[in-house]
């Protein structure tokens, strides 16, 4: 089978609520991929950043298989093994009392924010069903109904109402419109993006974070970091709000917590927080199951051991500053924080940031377009300084 006849049969039998861009991959190793024809390609998307640690890497691998040889399942209606040695783990990891297992990074976020309105009305003292939570325009938690509620675009939300209620919505990067909305008390928690990717890798002003996390603490409202994209080492820290030395109330986690090697999501509290859910009220069905324990253990370890956070820092900077110097009409601006990266593209003589993408994979690189104009450049982690250097040359020559 050709590409072609791969891409005919999902679009014969899959729903279309993708639109790939044409290229069929069935390897990958490190920073590349291989399509069926066996061209090889620079993964620049790394799913989104689910695959920060590269494809397949052996550790990871090694302790998915040693795993699911003996035990994948259990359900939570019994104790495994291996959950409670995974949660001790990523809980000394990331400096927290309690971690919920979940599976999606939308599921994650859904948890969070039964989290956050269950603690308004046990702890806070809001009354039942008024409380409110804080959200930024142009964010990105996922897609179920919930989430999209409080989305402000319309390809997310467009035909899918009625909608949940109890959110507010505020510019992003705008703390004066965060300390308003914080007047009022009915307010139980404030979900952000450190970046927000999906909106194109926006980084918002240098103490934004910070102000906005002591606001939250001056009017006990819960700082929600949704860290899903930006965490893991993404940003060349392990956490994107380390930068900012913010440690969230609620931290919310997925995508690289398992290498990109299965679903695994988590979201981190400490007692005060995460008591509050009792059983029966929240769960799932494979939610802390013993083969993502075991794959998210290996994942964090590969972080660490390989100084993956510490990478992505150095050779973040050497990435801009090259792209920075990209001599095209097309390049309205680079930005992004450690190896979450951006181009926002100046549409000319009809060309889009579709065709650049196209082109670049010609060129042998993947990259996808979001928003239309602008292209999110986001490597695995484990690349090297000439891997980077020759993957800016892809980018340079095909743009200019």
């Amino acid at each position: 089978m050709t590409s072609q006849d791969y891409i005919a049969r999902e679009d014969n039998f899959g729903a279309h609520n993708y639109h790939p861009l044409p290229v069929v991959l069935e390897r990958g190793e490190g920073v590349f991929v291989w399509d069926v024809e066996g061209k090889r390609y620079f993964d620049f998307l790394s799913a989104y950043s689910a695959v920060n640690q590269g494809h397949c890497h052996p550790k990871i691998i090694g302790a998915m298989i040693e795993q699911a040889q003996k035990l994948t399942l259990t359900s939570r209606a019994f104790y495994n093994n291996v959950l409670g040695e995974y949660e001790e783990y990523v809980c000394k990891y990331f400096g927290y009392d309690k971690v919920l297992p979940m599976n999606s990074g939308a599921e994650a976020d859904e948890t969070a924010l039964k989290l956050a309105r269950k603690w308004a009305y046990k702890k806070k003292g809001i009354a039942e069903n008024q409380a409110k939570i804080i959200v930024c325009a142009d964010n990105f938690h996922g897609r179920t109904i919930t989430i999209v509620s409080m989305s402000t675009d319309p390809d997310s939300y467009s035909g899918f109402g009625p909608f949940t209620p109890g959110f507010v919505t505020i510019p992003y990067n705008d703390v004066d419109a965060l300390e308003r909305e914080l007047a009022d008390t009915n307010v139980a928690a404030f979900l952000v993006e450190p970046i927000q990717g999906e909106a194109g890798v926006f980084v918002p002003d240098s103490g934004y974070l910070r102000k906005a996390y002591d606001l939250c603490k001056a009017h006990n409202v819960l700082f929600i970091a949704d860290e899903v994209q930006t965490g893991i080492a993404r940003t060349g820290r392990l956490l994107a709000c380390d930068h900012e030395g913010v440690r969230p109330d609620i931290l919310i986690l997925g995508k690289a917590l398992s290498g990109g090697a299965m679903p695994v999501s988590a979201v981190l509290a400490d007692d005060d927080i995460m008591l509050v859910i009792k059983p029966g009220e929240h769960g799932s069905t494979f939610g802390g199951n013993p083969l993502a324990g075991k794959v998210a253990i290996a994942a964090l370890e590969v972080i660490k051991d390989e100084k993956l956070a510490e990478n992505a820092e150095r050779l973040g900077k050497i990435f801009r500053e090259e792209l920075s110097k990209i001599s095209s009409e097309m390049v309205e601006l680079v930005r992004g924080k450690g190896l979450l990266n951006a181009v926002v593209i100046k549409p000319k003589d009809g060309k889009t940031a579709w065709d650049v993408c196209l082109a670049l994979r010609d060129n042998g690189l993947l990259a996808k377009p979001t928003h239309g104009h602008i292209i999110r450049f986001a490597p695995p982690l484990v690349i090297n300084e000439a891997q980077i250097l020759e993957a800016v040359a892809i980018i340079k020559n095909t743009l200019e």
